[in-house]
This record gives structure tokens, C-alpha cells and sequence, in this order.
């Protein structure tokens, strides 16, 4: 049996555990393959849009009412997570996983096979659930394996990969409505989900510290370990069980109400408030290209899909170099302050309060002011160069930079809200998703009416007035966020 119990605890004579016995190579592997699980929830959405036109024509409805399939799809993403999230966080990072992606390739299977509206709503609020989970999983999966020192560059990892999906999702969908049909978006979908969910199948590995500790436990249930595991000789296993020991992994019944309890906690509430706005204001301008950008310019399917690539490619740079400038910020911090952060070498199995000695909100949220500023107008600038319909290539620059800088402050607020929260990641990302796709879902249902009413011009100003709020949000945060924290884990240790 290991020396290492799953509380962490040590004995006297011996040496402090790993943080995760896992190798540099190993880790980017699974963070490569937990990446690209997590680019399923907006490949999901972003390949639609190039669908939504076709689909109105063939199902005989209006564009505004194909346009409620997307508010249900964002709808469903804030709810179902919380559900996800805690079995990601009760039962493993492995099951909830392969639960997500079963579920995903059925929904995907029926909406490439029916032929009504109310299916559509359905299959695509079903879809939306085997989906948008697995971003709160790929948290998890980070925060399992990464200290806060190295964190920006893996959630870096995973953003790169969710933020591939703006770029080239609508030109994939684009293509296929324009040479095949919409129907052929959802087959490629089926094909690329059933082939991720056997590379699950075959070697993604459990990583919750709940079940695993840092990678050296052995879990008990068959779901929790990967099918290249059993190609072992029986030798080997009783070998394995006997260096390693096992963990029994329990099944829990869900409670999706885990999720709304982080809410409570104000440095949490305050970094999901401010990325929920960032991400609402992201899904409008999204939609907008779609509908309104295409019908201003005249565009075509293919061409339709064609101007998600300026915001698709500064997203991905910008998830590409911000994860490296959290890092950078984060050693920034460190060396300015008399004692340095926690080291990634004393951090134990389960070590959630070692930033309590650290001011992680000043390190995050060194760069972010910014990027705030360059979103917010230019969200107020795309509004108005559509309003004039000036020449296209404005809005489309427009876009590179709302694309770019709200990714940024994407990753920002997830790597810190990973942070406030290392061993509740899941139910933490569950909570995010909620507000986000709630505040998303309301803004893009608006989309068409209210720019009708005022016009794009007001609808987008308003849109980055409200995304200015949250800059002394982030004050407020930055300055107390800290002594909130300490405060909280006092009155823990008191009650307890």
C-alpha cells in the first residue's frame, strides 16, 4: 500500500510526495486529449451557423426561430454542467467523460436523421448536454495535474483548442452547406465524436484526486481505468495494486445544486460575473455575423462562414500567448513580494489552501485591464460599421480584435477561478457555464428584435458599455480578493 493516504497525510520519516507522479510528456498528452474533448461544446456552435439559413428554408420557419435552437443549445450549457461537474468531481474525470460523449454522439446521430422543427429543438438541446460539460471536465483534468505556477500555460492548452472551434468551425460548416447540406455538419460530427470517444475509451486516464491521489492510487472500478490498462499481464496487475494501492470510486447521484453553493463565495462570484458578461457580449457578436453581418454584406454560405476567421484566429492566438503571459505575471508577483509563492515542489496530494499565502488575484489580473478596454470598443465600433456599412473589411478587423482580447480574458478568469477553487474545478466551471449561458442565451434571443427596434449601432454600444462594468469589478477583486479568501478560510477552520 502506498506510504500516501488519500488525505495527503505523510509520515514523519517520509519524503513530501510529488505534486503528480505523471511525466512533463504525459501531462501535455492528457492535456492535449482533454483539450480536444473540450472542443466538441463550441465546434457544436460554431459550426451551426452556417446552418442556420439553410435550415429555416428546409424546416419552413424564420430565421428568428432557428435562432431560439441556438438560445436552447446555450440554455441547456449553462444547466447541464452543474450535472457533469459533479459527477466529474464525485465519480472521476474518466466517467463523466465517456457519460458526455455517449450522450453527445446519440444527439449528434438523431439530428442528421430528422426531418422536424421540434426535433431539431430536441436533439439540439441534447446535444448541447453531451457538450458543454466537457469544458468543466477539462478544468478538472488541469487542476488535477498542474500547480498554480505552471496552470496559465496548460488552460492555455485547452483555450487554444476550444478557440480553434470559432475559427475554423463556421468555415467547415460553411463549405459543407454550400457543396453537400446542413445535414452533412452533423455526420462529420458523428464521425469525429465516435472517434474521440473511443481514444477515451482506449487510454484516458483517471486523474481526480479524490480517486487517484497524484496519479499513484489505483481505482477500483473498471469505468475509472482505461482500456489499454487491462493489456497488462495479471502478474503485472497484482504488482501494480500491490506498489500503488487501490481506491474504491463510488458512484454518486449527482446534485447539480453543488455548483449554485460557489456562488456565495465573492471572489468566485466576481470572476465568473465578469467572464459571463465578456462571454455573453462573445456569443452576440458571434451570432450577429450570421444573420446580420451576412445579410448587410450579401454574403453566401461559404463566404458566411468565411468572416468567423478574423475573430477565430485572434482567439486562437490570444489562447496561445495569454497562458504564457499568466505565468509570466505569476513569477512577476512573486519576486515583488518578501516571501514567494507556494513551491510546486512542497505542494502535497491535496494542498487547496496553499494560495491562501499568495495574492493569485494580482498575478491573473496584472494584464487584464487592457484587453478590457480594446473589447469594449471595439464591440462599439462593430456595431456602428455595420449600422453605416462601411466596407467589410472594418468589421471583420473589428472582430480579430474582440476575438482576441476576450479570449484573453477567457483564460484569465478561468485559470484564476481554477485557482479559487483547485478541488471543486468541475462544480467551479459548472457554476461559470451557468451564468454565462444564461446571460449568453438572453443576449443573442435579443439580437434580432432590439437591433431591429434601435439598430445595431445602439444594440452593440450598449452591449460595451455593459462590458466596461466590469472593469471596477476587477478592482474591487484585485483589492480584496485576497483578505476575502484568508477571512473565509478562518471561519472554515473556526467552524470546523
Amino acid at each position: 500500500m502506498s506510504d500516501t493516504n488519500l488525505k495527503g497525510e505523510q509520515s514523519p520519516d517520509q519524503p513530501v510526495p510529488p505534486f503528480t507522479v505523471f511525466s512533463p510528456a504525459r501531462k501535455k498528452a492528457i492535456a492535449l486529449q482533454t483539450a480536444f474533448s473540450a472542443t466538441f461544446s463550441g465546434l457544436s456552435s460554431f459550426i451551426y451557423y452556417p446552418a442556420i439559413r439553410p435550415l429555416a428554408e428546409d424546416l419552413d420557419v424564420s430565421v428568428a426561430t432557428i435562432n431560439l435552437t441556438v438560445s436552447a443549445y446555450l440554455i441547456v450549457a449553462g444547466i447541464f454542467p452543474s450535472i457533469i461537474g459533479d459527477i466529474s468531481d464525485q465519480s472521476g474525470r474518466r466517467v463523466a467523460s465517456l457519460l458526455a460523449f455517449t450522450l453527445y454522439f446519440s444527439a449528434n446521430l438523431g439530428i442528421a436523421l430528422q426531418d422536424s422543427y421540434a426535433a431539431l429543438v430536441v436533439l439540439r438541446c441534447l446535444q448541447s448536454a453531451g457538450s458543454s460539460g466537457t469544458i468543466a471536465i477539462s478544468y478538472g483534468v488541469i487542476a488535477d495535474i498542474t500547480t498554480p505556477a505552471e496552470r496559465g500555460s496548460y488552460v492555455g492548452i485547452v483555450l487554444e483548442f476550444t478557440n480553434a472551434a470559432p475559427c475554423l468551425g463556421p468555415v467547415i460548416g460553411g463549405i459543407i452547406v454550400q457543396e453537400l447540406s446542413w445535414r452533412w455538419i452533423f455526420w462529420l460530427l458523428v464521425m469525429l465524436s465516435g472517434l474521440h470517444l473511443l481514444g477515451l475509451v482506449m487510454f484516458f486516464p483517471e486523474t481526480s484526486r479524490k480517486l487517484v491521489g497524484n496519479g499513484s492510487l489505483r481505482p477500483r472500478s473498471r469505468l475509472n481505468r482505461t482500456l489499454w490498462s487491462f493489456r497488462r499481464a495479471p502478474k503485472d496487475q497484482e504488482n501494480l495494486k500491490e506498489s500503488l494501492g487501490e481506491v474504491t470510486g463510488r458512484m454518486h447521484l449527482p446534485n447539480p445544486f453543488v455548483c449554485l453553493r460557489l456562488l456565495l463565495n465573492r471572489p468566485t462570484f466576481i470572476i465568473i460575473s465578469v467572464g459571463s458578461i465578456q462571454y455573453a457580449i462573445f456569443s452576440a457578436l458571434g451570432t450577429s455575423l450570421a444573420t446580420q453581418m451576412a445579410t448587410v454584406y450579401s454574403l453566401d454560405y461559404f463566404e458566411a462562414g468565411l468572416i468567423y476567421l478574423p475573430a477565430g484566429i485572434g482567439g486562437l492566438l490570444a489562447a496561445v500567448s495569454t497562458g504564457k503571459l499568466l505565468d509570466r505575471d505569476y513569477r512577476v508577483i512573486s519576486r515583488g513580494l518578501s516571501r514567494g509563492p507556494p513551491s510546486s515542489e512542497g505542494l502535497r496530494l491535496h494542498a487547496p489552501n496553499d494560495l491562501l499565502s499568495f495574492p493569485i488575484e494580482k498575478a491573473r489580473l496584472r494584464s487584464i485591464f487592457p484587453f478590457l478596454c480594446i473589447a469594449s470598443t471595439a464591440t462599439i465600433g462593430y456595431g456602428w460599421a455595420l449600422h453605416t456599412q462601411i466596407h467589410i473589411a472594418v468589421p471583420l478587423v473589428l472582430q480579430f480584435l474582440t476575438g482576441a482580447t476576450q479570449v484573453a480574458m477567457f483564460v484569465m478568469c478561468g485559470t484564476l477561478l481554477t485557482d479559487f477553487n483547485p478541488d471543486r474545478s468541475a462544480n467551479a466551471q459548472s457554476s461559470y457555464n451557468l451564468v454565462r449561458c444564461a446571460l449568453a442565451a438572453g443576449l443573442v434571443t435579443a439580437l434580432e428584435p432590439i437591433a431591429h427596434k434601435i439598430g445595431t449601432g445602439w444594440y452593440f454600444t450598449v452591449y460595451g458599455m455593459i462590458g466596461l462594468f466590469c472593469a471596477p469589478l476587477l478592482v474591487v477583486l484585485r483589492i480584496w480578493g485576497w483578505q476575502w479568501r484568508r477571512a473565509r478560510a478562518e471561519r472554515s477552520e473556526v467552524t470546523s
